[in-house]
């Protein structure tokens, strides 16, 4: 048995990063790249400013693991369902995916707002672009390029440019978000980004048939 008073975070070392990356999420979400500080993040985690630093010597450090083990793993599933989807079509894929997508990530305010953070920040903190792109748009943007190219060797697709469509299918979704970033929070009516999915893939969806 521990002694009274032992550290909350001595008592849980397996669970120390996992509650680090969790409270980072939601600070970063709430209140920027540059207004975030770690000794808030530790203090939401219940761990020490000291014992952070064990796991991130750096506040880009820790953004890059809130990304890649917190954001990462469901864009996975949504590429997983998607990927599995594709068996049955290629519309079907895409409006799972699609669906997915806004149906729960976009949803989620936490991740909404990293996307705010990542797209106000990244001129003074380009490193936080480049980690957002290459750990999420890049593999999602590869995934639908390689979903419309096969669509389009079966005939299901229309010629054209598959990463050209793959920017006017999600670009709503990047719309969605800039809204409820940056205009819901002064009053404007809010945006149903499922519904929104929807109708938009009812539309462009059959444009891009043959």
């Amino acid at each position: 048995m521990l002694p009274a008073g032992e550290p909350k975070f001595r008592r849980r070392p397996a669970d120390r990063p996992a509650e680090i990356l969790a409270a980072a999420l939601e600070v970063f979400a709430a209140h920027g790249f540059h207004a975030t500080r770690l000794e808030t993040v530790a203090k939401r985690a219940g761990v020490s400013k000291g014992a952070l630093y064990l796991y991130f010597e750096t506040k880009a450090d820790l953004f890059r693991a809130v990304v890649q083990n917190t954001i990462s793993p469901n864009i996975e599933r949504v590429k997983g369902m998607t990927s599995a989807a594709a068996a049955v079509g290629f519309e079907q894929a895409v409006r799972t995916g699609i669906g997915m997508l806004a149906g729960q990530l976009l949803s989620d305010p936490r991740i909404t707002g990293v996307i705010r953070l990542v797209i106000a920040e990244s001129r003074t903190h380009p490193e936080l672009a480049a980690i957002w792109h290459e750990t999420v748009v890049e593999s999602g943007l590869q995934l639908m390029c390689e979903l419309i190219a096969d669509a389009q060797k079966r005939g299901e697709v229309r010629p054209g440019d598959p990463r050209l469509f793959a920017f006017g299918l999600m670009g709503p979704m990047l719309l969605s978000v800039i809204w409820r970033e940056t205009f819901e929070p002064v009053g404007a009516e809010p945006v149903d980004v499922p519904r929104l999915a929807q109708q938009h893939l009812d539309t462009v969806l059959r444009g891009m048939r043959p």
